[in-house]
């Protein structure tokens, strides 16, 4: 299980790398705030620094590198969300995975249900700092056009709900629409956003003493 420094030492290697923060919010797991936070720890100050930082975000990091890393883990992690998705009818004939992390497991739920595949791009991934509004995704020319038609819309995580709120309106935008959307883990233990319902193998909600 990864610590906060643990964190702070990814952040400083991917940024390194030329990732935008929001890019590194994907990688990690955590919200954008948390991924800007963990990058301006990893700056010029030093170790003993970084472990007495307080001040942070309140925020959850989910690791699931251990079933990413595994073809056969991730086939059955993709029956189960599949599964979770079934419901809806066996008439949907698209399914729409969240870049980076939801494009993998979606393209396995999209196998599961026989279905066309999709991948949208967020603005995040553009994202360093100021107004995301600004900014746009895409969807990918390489996979399947929305074209009007219904859709489950598949990622990993949900940290805000921000990401996936936005795929939905891009989908729309485009004439289709999103009958159901499921992720790995959820932060916000979502029923629904945007009138589409939320499902998730995993609900992470943290629980804390009030002041």
């Amino acid at each position: 299980m990864k610590n906060v420094d643990d964190l702070i030492e990814s952040a400083a290697e991917l940024a390194d790398r030329g990732l935008s923060k929001g890019e590194i919010a994907d990688e990690l797991n955590v919200s954008r705030e948390t991924a800007s936070w963990l990058v301006e720890r990893s700056g010029a100050a030093t170790q003993a620094q970084n472990r007495s930082a307080t001040g942070g975000p309140q925020d959850i990091h989910v690791d699931w590198s251990a079933v990413g890393r595994d073809s056969k883990r991730m086939g059955a992690i993709a029956e189960a969300m599949a599964d979770l998705l079934a419901k809806h009818g066996e008439d949907v004939d698209l399914t729409v995975g969240i870049e980076k992390a939801g494009g993998p497991i979606a393209t396995l739920v999209a196998r599961e249900l026989e279905t066309d595949l999709s991948t949208y791009t967020p603005s995040k991934h553009q994202w360093e700092e100021g107004d995301i509004e600004e900014l746009g995704g895409t969807f990918s020319r390489n996979f399947a056009g929305i074209r009007d038609r219904e859709c489950y819309v598949v990622d990993d995580t949900i940290t805000s709900g921000t990401t996936m709120r936005e795929t939905i309106q891009a989908i729309r935008a485009e004439g289709g629409e999103p009958l159901a959307c499921v992720v790995l883990a959820d932060k916000q233990g979502l029923d629904e956003l945007e009138g589409v319902p939320v499902y998730s193998l995993l609900q992470v909600i943290s629980v804390g003493k009030e002041e």
